[in-house]
């Protein structure tokens, strides 16, 4: 039996991610832009021409706009929470993809009730190990526990 291999159909279908990885994946590369670029916000012309740069399917760019619109009038109450839960790292010195997979992950935690946070934890961890570096998936997978156990004792 040959081994699977990139180039093997069954492999692509196996591991092409489903729209709202590539969403979650968009709406980082969003953020990153942000970071850069504070002034870009979803729904300006600098967005659209972010969404040249960064073609995307409708449903993906959709769901991408989703959470980037639900996450960003919460970005300072998310940032703080991060930043007492990273207490030994200082906030803006955390890398900016680890720093934006946790606004995204803890913004779907906090308002997104469709979403579980199991569901966010493991996206987040999942999206690290593609675009973060060795230490991102153990550093993100820590601190969104942590919240999410603080979370859950206020409830």
């Amino acid at each position: 039996m040959a081994a699977e291999t990139s180039r093997d159909p069954q492999f692509q279908k196996k591991h092409r991610p489903n729209l709202r990885r590539e969403g979650r994946e968009a709406a980082l590369q969003f953020l990153f832009s942000h970071d850069l670029n504070p002034s870009l916000a979803p729904d300006t012309p600098e967005a659209e021409a972010f969404w040249q740069l960064r073609t995307a399917k409708s449903r993906v760019r959709d769901f991408a706009n989703e959470l980037l619109r639900g996450l960003m009038p919460h970005l300072p109450e998310i940032d703080e929470l991060i930043a007492a839960t990273s207490e030994n790292y200082a906030f803006n010195r955390l890398a900016a993809v680890d720093r934006n997979l946790l606004r995204l992950a803890v913004y779907e935690m906090l308002h997104r009730d469709d979403i579980p946070p199991a569901v966010s934890i493991n996206e987040a961890i999942e999206i690290a190990k593609d675009f973060g570096t060795e230490e991102s998936p153990k550093f993100v997978n820590g601190v969104l526990d942590r919240i999410r156990r603080d979370l859950s004792g206020r409830k």
